[in-house]
């Protein structure tokens, strides 16, 4: 009996925290990250790139 409550008692947290986490109002907001950049200016100093 014990092991029937301890395993519904951690699936049903399991169940609640998923709920919550997909009831997240910023779940669907995507935040702008910054731009990529140009392969010339990240090639570290020092180190050729072909034209």
């Amino acid at each position: 009996m014990v092991d029937y409550f301890a395993l519904a008692l951690t699936h049903g947290l399991l169940v609640i925290a998923c709920w919550r986490l997909l009831q997240r109002d910023d779940l669907d907001a995507e935040v702008a990250s910054e731009p990529p950049r140009d392969e010339a200016t990240s090639a570290k100093p020092g180190l050729r790139t072909r034209a």
